[in-house]
């Protein structure tokens, strides 16, 4: 019995060491597929990612058909005067732009600085302190302020004053006029740049019979018809 059991117990110790090794061994295959499967996978997101990329650097824009979008020009010019100038790829309109700008604020400048000073020299010869006499700087060489022409001075520079200070209103209104006008034609030339013109752009004329109505063709049956010219526009 002693034997029968010891040979059972070497049996199942051998079956176990036959069946464990196989199981293992079926284990660490299916894993290193996988770990291989996940390789092939990575290396394979990875190249696709890097083609598009390249193929988006080596894409370049095609500027023979490229169009302007109308509503980007328009933001664009309301951020910053010029821009969508320069967004439409209309260079040449960037001098008349900052032209505009740089002339309305000179003049908006010089008109308060005259203003100012007309203003200070209407309030000294208006009132009676003989130590304010600033007004005497517009004064022709020779000429003097007295009781004579004292009147013709005062409305003299107070027509003076309020010139200026309409002309320096006027070049802020000015101002704000060529800004909106940067803004209108950013948005039409940008509008304007996906309007199809046709090359064949003639004019054409040719003599054509003309038919007139069936009522005058009733009155006057040799009337029914006119010779005349007939002109065609093709754009």
């Amino acid at each position: 019995m002693n034997i029968a059991r010891s040979i059972t117990l070497t049996l199942s110790v051998a079956m176990l060491t036959l069946v464990f090794p196989t199981r293992m061994s079926a284990q660490s295959a299916d894993t290193t597929a996988v770990k291989q499967d996940t390789i092939v996978k990575k290396d394979t997101l990875h190249a696709a990612i890097k083609t598009d990329t390249v193929a988006k650097r080596k894409q370049k824009r095609d500027w023979e058909t490229w169009r302007p979008s109308s509503k980007r020009a328009l933001w664009l010019s309301l951020v910053l005067p010029g821009a969508g100038q320069i967004y439409n790829r209309k260079y040449w309109k960037l001098p008349i732009v900052y032209g505009g700008f740089v002339g309305c604020a000179y003049a908006m400048r010089w008109n308060n600085m005259m203003y100012k000073d007309y203003s200070q020299a209407y309030m000294d010869i208006m009132d009676d302190d003989p130590n304010t006499q600033s007004y005497n700087q517009f004064l022709h060489l020779g000429n003097k302020v007295d009781e004579s022409n004292k009147d013709y001075y005062q409305d003299l520079f107070r027509k003076r004053k309020d010139r200026y200070r309409k002309w320096r209103d006027m070049s802020f209104f000015c101002m704000v006029g060529v800004y909106l006008l940067s803004v209108v034609d950013a948005y039409v030339d940008a509008s304007l740049s996906e309007f199809d013109i046709s090359k064949d752009l003639s004019l054409r004329v040719a003599p054509s019979v003309l038919e007139n109505s069936e009522e005058g063709k009733a009155r006057n049956p040799f009337k029914s018809s006119a010779v005349g010219f007939q002109c065609s526009l093709n754009f």
